[in-house]
C-alpha cells in the first residue's frame, strides 16, 4: 500500500500544520475515518470531538462549515449568518475543485481556493478535536483554540 503521507493532498496539510505549529502531526489510522462515527471508533474518542468539514455552496461562493461529529449543520442558520438565500451542500466535484480533497478526507486547512470558514460552537466542548488531513485515513489532533487560529474561522452556532 502506498504511503499516505506521500499523497499530495496530505502533504499540503502537513506543510500548513508544520508552518503553524511543528508539534501538530498528521497520523494515519488503520481504518477509514470517512464518517465521524468511524473516526471516533478508530481514535477511541467521542464522536463529538471529530471535526466534520462540510463544504456549502451559495449563489456566488463556497463556505466551509466545521461541525462537531455528533451534530448536524443547519443550512437555515448558515443562511442567516452569511445573509444568503441559497445555500446547499456542494457536490463531490465542487468539493474536489475548491478544496483539493475528496469527500471523507476534507481538511479544515490547505485548500486550493481561499474559503470562508464557520466553526460550530459545539466543538468548544472539547479541548482537543480531530480533523481529516487530506485523506479518509489521515487525521490530525488539534486544540479547539488552535483550530480557530489556524483556520481563521468564525465561531458561530450553526447546528
Amino acid at each position: 500500500m502506498e504511503n499516505l503521507l506521500d499523497k499530495e493532498s496530505v502533504k499540503r496539510v502537513v506543510k500548513v500544520l508544520n508552518d503553524f505549529d511543528s508539534n501538530l502531526k498528521v497520523e494515519v489510522i488503520n481504518s477509514s475515518a470517512r464518517t465521524a462515527a468511524d473516526a471516533a471508533s478508530s481514535l477511541n474518542c467521542e464522536v463529538g470531538a471529530i471535526v466534520k468539514s462540510l463544504l456549502l455552496r451559495t449563489d456566488d461562493s463556497f463556505i466551509l462549515c466545521l461541525v462537531s461529529g455528533d451534530r448536524r449543520c443547519s443550512l437555515n442558520k448558515v443562511k442567516k449568518i452569511i445573509n444568503k438565500k441559497d445555500v446547499s451542500m456542494a457536490n463531490a466535484d465542487q468539493v474536489k475543485s475548491q478544496t483539493g480533497f475528496s469527500i471523507g478526507g476534507v481538511s479544515p486547512v490547505a485548500h486550493l481556493e481561499k474559503i470562508k470558514i464557520l466553526i460550530d460552537l459545539s466543538l468548544s466542548r472539547y479541548e482537543n478535536v480531530y480533523a481529516a488531513a487530506g485523506h479518509p485515513s489521515s487525521i490530525f489532533k488539534i486544540t479547539y483554540k488552535q483550530l480557530i487560529k489556524l483556520t481563521e474561522g468564525k465561531e458561530e452556532d450553526i447546528v
